[in-house]
């Protein structure tokens, strides 16, 4: 049985892709630039806002431009970022499950630690052991420089950890940090990426996570 379990949280734990798509669509209406469908966001999002903002806004944009967006799509977020999240079916369920069983759980994701840690209070309260979302300063996933934290700051050992993701980003992170993957097919990419980056498995619904976790 697997003693942890690391969640991807946008496209895994919370489907929070119409708040990132309005986010990014104000910004862009602020600064007239035109805007994008809701299913294109699902291709922009995954490496953090900044690289986010970069996708939406035209190439080459200027550094003042993508600021000034990046300070339009946060004021907006962070007022916005509950409106139409909430987690896809079956998982409050399963993290009841895992924190019931004495599985110990983190999320690891490139969206802002402010919003992160906010998002998971809300809507799993102490039921997820820690969050480690982006800093200043610190590098994105697919580096494992926060699983590795996540590893020291709970005592895990790399066999013992189950990584949890909907993105190649997230099948690359868990292979960057010698963990084993499943890849999820309810988030915002499909079978194919997932699959050609390395997932050690393929999970069609939340309870096949609690299954793997306790068949090892």
């Amino acid at each position: 049985m697997f003693g942890f379990v690391f969640f991807d949280l946008d496209g895994t734990l919370l489907n929070t892709i119409d708040d990132l798509a309005n986010a990014g669509n104000y910004a862009l209406e602020q600064l007239k630039l035109p805007t994008y469908d809701t299913e294109q966001y699902k291709y922009f999002v995954g490496n953090g806002i900044p690289k986010l903002i970069e996708r939406i806004l035209p190439e080459n944009s200027p550094k003042e431009l993508k600021e000034r967006a990046h300070e339009l799509f946060s004021e907006f977020y962070g007022a916005h970022s509950e409106d139409m999240t909430r987690p896809y079916e079956g998982i409050t369920e399963l993290v009841c499950d895992l924190h019931e069983t004495g599985v110990k759980t983190a999320v690891i994701t490139n969206k802002d630690n402010v919003f992160a840690g906010k998002l998971i209070r809300k809507y799993f309260g102490d039921k997820i052991t820690a969050v480690y979302g982006s800093l200043p300063g610190t590098p994105h996933k697919p580096d494992p420089y926060w699983v590795e934290r996540a590893l020291s700051d709970l005592g895990a050992d790399k066999r013992d950890v189950l990584y949890v993701g909907d993105s190649g980003v997230d099948m690359q992170t868990a292979k960057n940090a010698g963990l084993t993957s499943a890849g999820v097919l309810w988030g915002f990419r499909k079978e194919n990426e997932l699959r050609e980056n390395g997932a050690d498995h393929i999970c069609k619904e939340p309870s096949e996570i609690f299954d793997i976790v306790k068949s090892v």
